[in-house]
């Protein structure tokens, strides 16, 4: 299957979480009220325009993309959940800022950095997807097997792309993002 193929299953999949997190009743949030507990005690330690914020923010997706990529031979269930989670989580949490702030205000604080950072969340779990189903496939077709490295030389190119996307999305999201949000 092409690569392109593979980027409209990874935006159909992160669209799937998208419409689950809008259809997500707001009572799930309580349950989840200790998770955003924890959420809240990490994101104290990311101050707005510190070189540091912007390294960890880089350094948590672009490992987040890493390790789906090299557990995506696992039945690719690694990128199938990162795509769906991250859809649902994004709608879910959209919804809740646009009833107590303003669709602008959602605006602002997404599309500046979303702009590198959505397509390089696709790009990379597309190659996700991509190589673990060639990987998978290898197992059970000894005729693919020979397939698997061009397949996985193939895809780290798209990985690499990704990553690289995801500086500057996290140095966005680190100086420009709180501007607009203030």
């Amino acid at each position: 299957m092409s690569y392109k193929r593979w980027i409209f299953v990874a935006i159909s999949l992160f669209g799937i979480g998208l419409v689950f997190g809008l259809v997500t009743p707001a009572d799930i949030a309580n349950l989840l009220s200790e998770n955003v507990a924890a959420l809240e005690k990490f994101s104290s330690v990311l101050v707005p325009f510190n070189f540091l914020t912007a390294i960890l923010i880089f350094a948590k997706n672009a490992s987040a993309l890493v390790i789906s990529f090299i557990l995506s031979p696992i039945f690719c269930l690694v990128p199938i959940l990162a795509l769906t989670a991250n859809g649902w989580l994004l709608s879910f949490i959209s919804v809740s800022v646009v009833q107590e702030k303003s669709l602008g205000f959602l605006l602002a604080g997404l599309l500046p950095h979303g702009i590198f950072e959505l397509p390089a969340l696709i790009l990379g779990e597309a190659a996700a997807l991509s190589f673990g189903t060639i990987a998978v496939l290898a197992l059970f077709k000894r005729e693919r097997g020979n397939l698997v490295f061009s397949a996985l030389k193939q895809n780290l190119r798209y990985l690499v792309l990704a990553v690289a996307l995801l500086l500057p999305a996290a140095i966005i999201e680190t100086y420009f993002t709180p501007l607009l949000l203030t």
